[in-house]
């Protein structure tokens, strides 16, 4: 990252702890994956439902869930050709 270069929206907020779920991406060190958050709002439930179902979670959470997700489906540069 260079010096004008923000950090992404989701660090600090998505973690990975072995043994935790799997290994498999969490939010904030607690039981609820990133899979599980993206799954809820593709089966259409609204970020107030999932606030409701799970008062731990925050908005921040839920916007930094889309936020990795999206960052993961940016294509990354090739390298230059020599």
């Amino acid at each position: 990252m260079t010096k004008f270069e923000t950090p992404p929206a989701w660090k600090g907020i998505i973690t990975m702890v072995p043994g935790l779920r799997g290994g498999r991406l969490v939010i904030r060190d607690m039981r609820i994956t990133v899979g599980d958050v993206l799954g809820w709002l593709a089966s259409g439930m609204s970020e107030a439902e999932i606030l409701e179902d799970f008062p731990e979670l925050t908005e921040a959470d839920i916007r930094a869930a889309l936020a990795f997700a999206a960052e993961r489906e940016r294509p990354t540069p090739a390298p230059p050709s020599n």
